[in-house]
């Protein structure tokens, strides 16, 4: 699906609950230079991965046990998932989306990434977003404050409407000005 021509600048959208966005995301700067990090709410994306779906706890195990060869494979430190997992990733989102606005998108999303899936954190949890927000210096205050304004949530909103648009159906993806590409 061809987009406006607002949309054709290049795009990584992640969510940060998706740890396939995490292992993507500390390649992005390398695969992707340049392109813009976009936080969208994979939940509202059509085809988003639930981990909730697996038949049983031997095809989830199975799963994660994949992810985690891949993370080996990259050299990343050993994956620990946070409990719960999957979190419900709103408040990072809105914290994600605050960063975007203020230039911190990427340290903010590596930051609250490597809490999450190496420091086995939830994300669900406003401590551990302000966390990765004071890793990248961005003021705990500020963040709680912005969480809660309803123009960050109108911005992720958007967001993740513009993926939707694009025909992004899962993250991450990568929007090349022409195509979605998918890890």
């Amino acid at each position: 699906m061809a987009g406006s021509s607002t949309d054709s600048r290049p795009a990584f959208f992640f969510d940060l609950a998706s740890p396939v966005a995490y292992l993507a995301a500390e390649r992005a700067l390398q695969d992707h230079p340049g392109v813009e990090w976009v936080p969208v709410l994979a939940r509202e994306l059509p085809g988003a991965e639930s981990y909730e779906s697996y038949r049983c706890q031997t095809e989830r195990d199975i799963a994660l046990s994949e992810l985690e060869q891949r993370a080996f494979d990259q050299g990343l430190q050993m994956l620990r998932w946070p409990e719960p997992f999957p979190f419900d990733s709103d408040v990072a989102m809105r914290a994600a989306t605050y960063a975007k606005q203020i230039g911190r998108t990427v340290a903010f999303a590596l930051a609250a990434y490597r809490q999450a899936f190496a420091g086995g954190r939830s994300l669900a949890d406003p401590d551990n977003v302000v966390i990765a927000a004071a890793a990248c210096e961005i003021h705990p205050s500020a963040v709680l404050k912005a969480i809660e304004l309803r123009g960050v949530k109108s911005a992720l909103e958007a967001a993740t409407a513009r993926a939707i648009g694009l025909g992004v159906r899962d993250v991450p993806a990568v929007w090349d000005g022409e195509r979605v590409i998918t890890a």
